[in-house]
């Protein structure tokens, strides 16, 4: 069994459903083919590489299950608009980051969370920009402040529903002017995000990510030109969406480029934040609307079938109840146009899904559709006096992200964090799916690290039983990871107790506590090459992500 081609982990503290209390485990190119302690590790491959762990914890690498990366690495190399608190500080923030000769985009402000929720007007902001185009997402990036140099470029989003002659543009007018923003940057500004962004998704211990994109998102150059970068060596995986319905064109485009799915970020609705999320019953704050839908249940259908047919993953961003309802209505109408083992089969999925009844979930599960969730919007706007609360009252939002309620319907989680809109954070987004803001809708620490694991190789179609954990067989896909003592902990005392005995053979996981110190990831290796090692630099003072064998 050993062979020179072997590395032989030991010395640390290995997850893995195998071996609760294993310390070593031996990979074979790019395949774990051991694992258990350290003694029978070294008799079973005298001839490996030895790399001792000196106690590390070692557990499969995470996935992401939706991002954006040009967005985030503009967000990680740029202007970063989440600590302004008012609308004098992001103005002063766009007049020092204006550079002539290129479009400044900037992501993040959140005025819920300002100290006076006044935004600026396109006057001020284009004083500040100085001539330069600018796009300034909100934190939900469902709306945009933008400077009159950025309209010029689009002369028709004026007419557009959604315009505003002075506040931020929401719906078709946010959609024409970010795809004009993001066709503004120059082919190295896209590459600089594009590496940032791969970069510190390995440096998180992530592995794999659902890049979301779109032609109302990035476009189709940008898609592109992130797979060629993803493509080179000791690279975080891509796994491409394309936000698109189903025509002639959009499937031609999948077998192309090899996308997993047409959805992602195919809009049902928008978002909360901005008022645009689709609702059966108006905003508390805003009791003149309810949010906009952008697709109906007959459109959705269509767009089912045809995925279906085609052997292409479906998928939707879906946000609010009345969007909810007009998607669990299509996939009815698609089921009596392919029948129920078809559809089951595609295994297709929903982003966000926040707003869903359990009725609802049900349906789901049965039809095999997985949800693509990110807790870290609970923890962000959850909670009796979250942002949440404020747009639908305290009653509705305590209805939102029911991670639990779906777990326990059948349905499948994949975590994610829709970074730039939350960080690329995984253990964070594992705590806040434990620690939910509303009682009784958090699921346990092992159930979370799953979703974020196993959870989002099974939404991009890998169903092989053994990719996302460390057993024989496995791909070698980890992280090596500073961690405080282990622990096997339950959400709530509802959880049985045999889940926390040692006999159980469950294996821990570092504490989540609110407030304990995250594990900080030391070494990300995707099938047995290492693509981040702490402390290492390519150069430039950036993360190197030259692969070697681990």
């Amino acid at each position: 069994m050993s062979s020179s081609n072997t590395t032989l982990l030991v010395g640390g503290r290995v997850h893995t459903p195998s071996s609760p209390d294993a310390t070593a485990m031996a990979v074979t190119d790019g395949t774990v083919v051991w694992v258990g302690q350290d003694r029978p590790g070294r008799a079973l491959h005298p001839d490996a590489e030895v790399i001792d762990l000196d106690g590390a914890f070692v557990a499969p690498a995470f996935v992401d299950a939706h991002v954006h990366a040009t967005n985030t690495g503009l967000h990680l190399t740029g202007l970063d608009l989440t600590g302004v608190r008012d609308a004098g500080e992001l103005l002063a923030a766009v007049r020092a980051a204006a550079t002539p000769g290129e479009v400044l985009l900037a992501h993040g402000w959140d005025e819920t969370c300002w100290t006076s929720p006044r935004l600026p007007s396109r006057a001020e902001l284009d004083d500040a920009a100085g001539g330069v185009p600018v796009y300034l997402s909100r934190v939900d990036v469902h709306s945009a402040l933008v400077s009159s140099a950025l309209l010029d470029l689009i002369p028709d989003a004026v007419r557009a529903e959604g315009y505003s002659p002075d506040g931020p543009l929401t719906r078709a007018a946010h959609h024409a002017t970010r795809r004009a923003a993001y066709a503004a940057i120059t082919p190295e500004q896209r590459e600089r995000a594009q590496r940032a962004f791969l970069r510190a998704a390995a440096a998180a211990g992530v592995v794999s990510v659902h890049e979301c994109a779109g032609p109302d998102i990035c476009g189709e150059d940008d898609l592109r030109a992130l797979l060629r970068l993803a493509a080179e060596p000791g690279q975080v995986e891509v796994v491409p969406y394309w936000g698109a319905l189903a025509d002639e064109s959009s499937l031609d485009l999948a077998r192309e480029l090899g996308l997993r799915g047409l959805g992602g970020d195919l809009f049902v609705d928008g978002a909360l934040g901005s008022h645009t999320a689709a609702l059966s019953a108006p905003y508390t704050d805003r009791p003149d609307t309810t949010g906009a839908r952008y697709l109906d249940a007959r459109t959705i259908a269509d767009h089912v079938v045809a995925c279906t047919e085609a052997g292409v993953q479906a998928g939707f961003h879906v946000i609010g109840d009345a969007a909810v309802t007009e998607v669990v209505e299509a996939f009815r109408l698609a089921e009596q146009a392919v029948g129920h083992r078809a559809l089951a089969s595609a295994g297709h999925r929903l982003d966000h899904v926040e707003m869903v009844t359990q009725e609802q979930a049900t349906a789901l599960a049965r039809w095999n559709v997985t949800a693509s969730v990110q807790p870290a919007f609970d923890a962000l706007w959850g909670g009796a006096d979250g942002m949440y609360a404020t747009r639908l009252g305290a009653d509705r939002a305590a209805g939102l992200n029911p991670f639990s309620m779906l777990a326990a319907e059948g349905v499948s989680l994949a975590l994610g964090s829709d970074a730039p809109v939350t960080p690329l954070d995984p253990w964070s987004g594992v705590r806040a799916a434990v620690h939910h803001r509303t009682p009784g809708s958090g699921i346990s620490a092992r159930a979370a690290f799953n979703a974020h694991t196993r959870g989002g190789h099974r939404a991009a179609g890998v169903n092989d039983g053994v990719t996302g954990s460390l057993v024989p067989g496995a791909p070698a896909h980890y992280a090596v990871w500073d961690a405080d003592e282990l622990v096997v902990a339950t959400p709530d005392s509802r959880v049985q107790r045999w889940s926390t005995d040692p006999r159980s053979r469950v294996p821990g996981l570092p504490p989540l506590d609110p407030g304990a110190a995250l594990p900080t990831c030391v070494r990300t290796v995707r099938a047995g090459t290492v693509i981040h090692e702490a402390g290492a630099t390519d150069g430039s003072g950036a993360a190197s992500a030259a692969p070697t064998r681990a």
